[in-house]
């Protein structure tokens, strides 16, 4: 049986970035590193555009694990940054819990490494508690294919909703009136052919003005 569409609302969502550590990072293999570093990088971006509550988390850093990749930290220095001390699920840390019902919202954008715990796990959580879930699959990884349609399989019979995040940036976007000089600024640098089209657009205006 569906459910009715609920799509996101950038007056109600918040992201959570969990565990996108360097140890962790190493070990992906479903994403080109590249490819799966400039997603992540861009849903960061559609964050600080949109201005949403971000939460960074991190588990066991000091170990194995690693550090969490500093340009998430550098486009949000004053974002809650739960560093867990060892728990797998970051929905089993108070901290990390109260910096999300903090934010007031009940649409959590999610992503993570890896995806069958990192991103699973909570998302199950936040789903139990009554949160909608929206999980950026390409923003997220594990060690193959299968792993992360398992888990994303899992999230979804959950009641949870699986999107790239260009989808997401559409549904917060809505219209493309809404500052589209600020909008494609954030889909251009990390959206390659896009990119292509906006330059190719700029350019016929430019020849369409000076044929006037």
């Amino acid at each position: 049986m569906s459910k009715p569409y609920v799509r996101l609302d950038k007056d109600d969502a918040a992201v959570l970035f969990v565990d996108h550590q360097s140890g962790l990072l190493n070990m992906t293999r479903d994403f080109n590193p590249d490819q799966l570093r400039n997603r992540v990088i861009g849903l960061a971006d559609l964050a600080k555009f949109f201005n949403l509550p971000v939460i960074l988390t991190t588990s066991f850093e000091d170990g194995p694990n690693g550090p969490i990749v500093p340009e998430l930290v550098e486009r949000f220095p004053d974002a809650p940054y739960i560093a867990r001390p060892g728990q797998i699920n970051a929905w089993d840390n108070e901290d990390f819990v109260n910096a999300v019902k903090a934010t007031g919202k009940k649409q959590l954008i999610i992503a993570g490494v890896v995806t069958e715990v990192c991103v699973a796990f909570p998302s199950l959580s936040a789903l139990a508690e009554g949160y909608d879930v929206f999980v950026i699959a390409d923003a997220s990884a594990t060690f193959d294919a299968i792993s992360r349609e398992t888990a994303l399989d899992r999230i979804q019979a959950a009641g949870g909703q699986i999107l790239t995040w260009f989808a997401a940036a559409g549904e917060l976007q809505r219209d493309w009136r809404n500052d589209i000089q600020g909008f494609a600024g954030i889909l251009g640098p990390h959206i390659a052919p896009y990119s292509n089209l906006i330059q190719s657009y700029t350019r016929a205006q430019e020849e369409a003005k000076k044929s006037k």
